[in-house]
């Protein structure tokens, strides 16, 4: 079975390569050269035999911005999203993963390794989403966590969409609730064990559940326990 992923990259050359590179393998390359019509492309697949599971996104685009359809991507969609960038800066990263990437990848490309990092991003969407069939819902404290297609009803009644990095973080936080949790064990369990503990794509990606849970200044269900980490509060 072919795994459909959609290319958003202006760089024609670039862009040859990729699929050249993953043409004999289960990867399935499209290309949008522009990004005008990524969204489009990938709601049309939804409701087919073939949806589009992953998206790789060149975070400058010349009909619009990179970061800004990954964010819009995110807020529509269950797919995963990895950022493609000449700039490997962390700000930049983390820039990227504060749209709601799931990883991020810098030019000049190394193949071996995108296809490496598309192979653990799907693997983890995979397993995640075979763990759902046996879940309504996970229920901690005053908000609900829906497995199925990892949506958060927070303390306030709202509703939002998870990244599968945020999903991934909050389930281990929720596994270790009352304890608080280091980055380095947060990373290993969504499977990023080679980001540094001073990297702040943790940082982050906690920050982003924290909006979706309603966190308020006086009243945080993510608290930072100092040299430590982080611990999700009862």
């Amino acid at each position: 079975m072919s795994i459909q992923v959609l290319l958003v990259e202006d760089d024609d050359l670039l862009a040859k390569r990729i699929q050249s590179h993953f043409a004999q393998t289960e990867f399935e390359i499209q290309v949008d050269n522009t990004g005008a019509n990524a969204l489009t492309l990938i709601q049309q697949t939804g409701n087919t035999d073939m949806p589009i599971s992953l998206a790789i996104i060149d975070i400058v685009l010349p009909a619009t911005d990179g970061l800004e359809l990954a964010k819009e991507i995110n807020t529509l969609t269950d797919i995963g999203v990895i950022m493609l960038s000449s700039r490997d800066s962390q700000a930049d990263r983390i820039a990227g993963l504060a749209q709601g990437a799931d990883d991020y990848v810098c030019k000049p490309v190394d193949l071996l390794e995108l296809e490496l990092r598309m192979r653990a991003l799907y693997k983890r969407i995979s397993q995640s989403n075979d763990e759902d069939e046996s879940e309504e819902f996970i229920e901690y404290a005053d908000f609900k966590l829906h497995p199925d297609n990892r949506t958060l009803l927070n303390q306030h009644g709202e509703e939002s969409r998870l990244t599968e990095a945020e999903h991934k973080v909050l389930i281990c936080l929720i596994a270790n609730a009352g304890k608080a949790t280091s980055r380095e064990k947060i990373s290993e369990d969504i499977g990023q064990p080679d980001w540094s503990p001073n990297d702040r794509t943790v940082d982050v990606l906690v920050g982003r559940l924290r909006k979706k849970l309603g966190d308020e200044k006086d009243q945080k269900r993510i608290v930072t326990v100092r040299g430590k980490g982080y611990m999700l509060s009862t």
